[in-house]
């Protein structure tokens, strides 16, 4: 098929890849707006142009430049079962262990022939002791702040006890990422919410700990403990602390906070990631919609503030979101917040040291010397991807020690350079890259800027000193087999035709690609680093698409690529977010060996209902089971017409949930089918 069938296909939200209603509750329209970052650095596209001819991509000289083999692996064996080729996108999975389900438009959850699936968690299920059941037309505030909260995002499984084995019984974390209004109230008028309104949308965000055990007998589905000690609500007015080298900033102080060190809530919570010592770090990303009326600066306008009303018009309410009174308060967003999940009483911190900007999530490992190291993507179009590593070492079993780690340390942003770099593996080629200082310690490697500066404004800090431009970057995980990275650009439909080349041949990008990285040495230390293109995204029939070189006709479409997790047996596991308006199907997670004959072999495993995003899976430390969210179903419907209604049936409505899918024992059937 020709580039004009896939360049000229009809966009459903201003970004070309979300609804309506996802563009403006997520992230406040930021896509419809300019661009924020002016800077002269290059973009992504821009290194790998002068590498890489378009047309030798497309004649396939990326796959053999690129292209990387190795041993033969597996998915998970408890997940596993024999596979046999299909038709309709469903191509065989014999290193894979199923059979891949074409892409679908179902209102359901769909997982291939042999496994199956349930609920954990439904927005509005009482997860507190003494918690109300969820009804929806007389839902409360104080209902809502120990209910499960709205629109799950990432998820993590934390053993039962702190440092403890890892057994069927374990604490959930769940980000409750933003609200839709619309579709959480059935008298809400848009720009003239309730008090009552705003009060519940406050505690319908943050996140949930929610106590978990495996389903008696075969099954390996997550049954929930609603009553259980440790379950807990993190909210929008939750009362944190700010820590590390920025916090009592007068960067960070206002009218209600004039140690600039206590901020309340936590929003827009995104991705994240699990520290050694067993706590969640939670990332808050769009967090610029939430405010209104802020003064003209450069540092508002880079961070995409909105100088007039915001969409959700909580400044109504709170004068803390109106900028014009508290100009300071968005500084206190955009932060890593470390959660402890063993201690419901424990006040979470926003560790200053990450920097402040729209993270994605905040994967961890550790350096060559036990140093912690963290790999942070900052999701906006043309703008960076981070690391941060601890000055000091992690100590196995020593909390009080770990907990400090993340408050001194050195920050970092991505430059990808074109010269030659070290092979990831016995075969293939790839390019250099370098980890450009932006503060270690107490010291700033920014010029003209401080230590508070550069952490409180890390996009500005950035743009000087010439990182890489790059296409959303998102999620960013290390493959635990490898040791590689993989780095999820779920798209850039800002990008123009002129800008098109070997990286970004679509203008513009609208179905997102993949990178595969690595630091010298393989150590998280290493100020150098090699990368190369993994998956550039799209349909298979589409010649401008590129698979790690497989054979197109054997993988499935897949677009606008956003969170990822490895299995034990390193293939990385892939989620969309925004195939309905590129594919045309709903969004899904999809399996990919990475190494091996089948290297790059996209494989459709689970498929969300209408209007759902597919969101952050996890792996049980068994393997045995798989968490997906699946965030805003029904969006780009409306309570009156609903696009889902998807999971309950009745009279509710589409309801976020948390689901968990296992290899069904023979005979069994899923609930409710």
């Amino acid at each position: 098929m020709s580039q004009v069938r896939y360049a000229n296909l009809p966009m459903v939200g201003p970004t070309g890849t979300g609804s309506r209603s996802k563009c403006q509750w997520a992230c406040g329209d930021d896509c419809a707006k300019e661009v924020p970052n002016r800077s002269g650095n290059e973009t992504f596209a821009d290194v790998v142009g002068r590498t890489v001819s378009r047309r030798s991509l497309l004649k396939g000289g990326l796959g053999a430049a690129m292209v990387v083999s190795g041993v033969l692996s597996s998915t998970e064996r408890a997940l596993a079962a024999p596979g046999t080729n299909g038709a309709d996108g469903r191509h065989g999975g014999e290193t894979l262990g199923f059979t891949p389900i074409a892409p679908s438009t179902a209102d359901d959850v769909e997982v291939p022939e042999g496994y199956d699936w349930d609920l954990i968690a439904s927005w509005g299920d009482p997860i507190i002791a003494g918690a109300p059941a969820f009804d929806f037309h007389t839902q409360t505030a104080d209902k809502q702040a120990q209910q499960f909260g709205y629109n799950c995002d990432w998820t993590a499984l934390f053993p039962p006890r702190r440092n403890g084995p890892r057994t069927e019984v374990g604490l959930l974390w769940v980000n409750h990422e933003y609200t839709d209004p619309g579709l959480m109230f059935p008298d809400y008028v848009e720009g003239a919410p309730t008090k009552e309104q705003v009060d519940i949308e406050l505690a319908a965000h943050g996140g949930s700990v929610l106590k978990v055990n495996r389903e008696r007998g075969q099954s390996s589905a997550l049954l929930p403990r609603p009553q259980a000690r440790l379950n807990r609500r993190i909210t929008a007015t939750t009362p944190m602390a700010l820590t590390g080298p920025a916090a009592g900033s007068s960067l960070l102080r206002t009218g209600e906070d004039a140690t600039g060190r206590q901020v309340l809530g936590t929003l827009n919570n995104c991705g994240g990631g699990a520290t050694p010592w067993g706590t969640v770090l939670t990332a808050e990303e769009n967090f610029n919609q939430y405010f209104a009326n802020a003064p003209a600066t450069a540092e508002n306008e880079r961070y995409g503030m909105p100088t007039g009303p915001s969409e959700r018009r909580w400044e109504t309410y709170y004068d803390r979101f109106d900028l014009a009174k508290e100009p300071n308060e968005a500084h206190r967003f955009g932060w890593i917040v470390e959660v402890d999940p063993y201690d419901p009483d424990s006040k979470p911190r926003k560790r200053t040291a990450l920097g402040r900007m729209k993270h994605e999530g905040a994967e961890t490992s550790l350096t060559a010397d036990g140093r912690v190291v963290i790999y942070m993507g900052d999701d906006e179009r043309f703008d960076y991807l981070y690391k941060f590593v601890s000055d000091r070492r992690f100590r196995k079993g020593d909390n009080a020690h770990n907990r400090t780690l993340l408050d001194s340390g050195a920050l970092y942003v991505a430059r990808f350079d074109d010269a030659p770099g070290e092979p990831m593996s016995t075969v293939g080629d790839t390019f250099a890259g370098e980890w450009i200082p932006l503060v270690s310690g107490t010291t700033s490697h920014v010029r003209g800027m401080s230590v508070d500066e550069v952490l409180v404004f890390t996009r500005l800090a950035a743009d000087q000193v010439g990182a890489t431009k790059m296409d959303r970057p998102e999620d960013v995980q290390r493959n635990p087999r490898n040791g590689s990275w993989y780095l999820m650009l779920t798209n850039n439909t800002s990008r123009t035709e002129s800008q098109e080349d070997a990286s970004n041949p679509r203008g513009p990008n609208t179905f997102g690609h993949v990178i595969e990285m690595r630091d010298r040495a393989n150590d998280g230390a290493a100020t150098r680093f090699f990368w190369r293109i993994f998956l550039l995204c799209g349909h298979p029939e589409d010649p401008e698409t590129y698979f790690a070189g497989y054979d197109k006709s054997q993988v499935s479409p897949i677009g606008a690529p956003d969170n990822v997790v490895f299995d034990r047996r390193g293939n990385v596991w892939i989620a969309t977010d925004g195939q309905p308006s590129t594919i045309f199907k709903n969004d899904a997670l999809h399996a990919v060996p990475v190494e091996g004959p089948q290297r790059g072999r996209v494989q459709q495993f689970l498929s969300v209902p209408r209007g759902a995003e597919c969101t952050e899976p996890y792996f049980s430390a068994d393997g045995a089971t798989l968490i997906v969210s699946v965030q805003h179903p029904g969006e780009g419907g409306s309570l009156a017409v609903p696009l889902s209604n998807w999971p309950d049936r009745d009279d509710n409505p589409a309801r976020p949930s948390v689901i968990s899918v296992w290899r069904a024992a023979r005979g069994e059937r899923r609930v409710g089918a």
